[in-house]
């Protein structure tokens, strides 16, 4: 069995076996907490973009993006849904050459747990560089009860297109790490692939340290793109921050 590198062979099939339908909820919701900012936010860094699903959403909005994202093979899955005008470019946190400066930055579905707590540190410290004062860094992480849900759901599995899936899951919880293994099955020797993809739960201490250390106020942390607060049961949180005046 082929073994990929993590998001290569997996890009041509993630938008169908991997992502929830949610972008456009997720999107609206920016664009409504965006909307108190009398400064306007009209540029928007979108980190860890993946195939485009949000880029395109907010692009819709009325918001010009600039997409980032580690794999090459995701970037050109987001080219070809977002057109050749869309700037694109492959950045691997928490290094960020990327130039110009941002109304806001996101970092959507979880992109940031495949960070270290100190590359976490370091990724909000290039981003604040990024952003303008004011300007808002909101991203979604998995919680402490993803973590317990995946110890006890090791293993997913399903069908999509005629591909059949399986993730398996292995949690170290004293060491708040995930490695899990996609396996794909398709119609022929060309459709099989495996992929190893490393993720790490943070606990809310660190990321409000690593935020705090990289002058971000953090504003609130929510369930899942809503305003409901996130609490014990979320499964995905989401973080809205700002940088601070200089």
């Amino acid at each position: 069995m082929d073994e990929a590198e993590p998001y290569a062979r997996l890009a041509d099939v993630y938008d169908e076996v991997v992502v929830d339908p949610c972008h456009d909820r997720w999107a609206a919701y920016l664009h409504e907490l965006w909307s108190s900012d009398h400064d306007s936010v009209q540029a928007v860094l979108d980190v860890c973009c993946g195939t485009g699903l949000m880029t395109a959403e907010l692009t819709a909005l009325g918001y010009r993006v600039v997409g980032v994202d580690r794999s090459p093979a995701m970037l050109a899955r987001a080219r070809h849904l977002l057109g050749p005008d869309a700037i694109l470019a492959q950045q691997t946190l928490p290094e960020l050459t990327i130039g110009g400066v941002f109304d806001a930055a996101i970092s959507t579905f979880d992109g940031l747990n495949y960070l270290s707590p100190s590359e976490l540190g370091s990724t909000f410290s290039v981003l604040e560089r990024r952003l303008r004062p004011g300007g808002w860094l909101v991203f979604d992480l998995h919680t402490d009860a993803m973590m317990q849900f995946t110890v006890n759901h090791p293993v997913v599995e399903g069908q999509s297109d005629g591909r059949r899936f399986e993730i398996s899951s292995v949690v170290d919880v004293t060491a708040r790490t995930c490695n899990t293994r996609i396996v794909m099955t398709g119609t022929d020797d060309d459709d099989i692939f495996s992929e190893q993809h490393n993720q790490y739960f943070f606990t809310d201490a660190e990321v409000r340290n690593a935020l705090a250390a990289a002058r971000f106020e953090l504003v609130a942390i929510t369930d899942e793109y809503t305003h409901t607060p996130a609490d014990r049961s979320s499964l995905r949180a989401t973080w809205t921050a700002r940088r601070l005046a200089a």
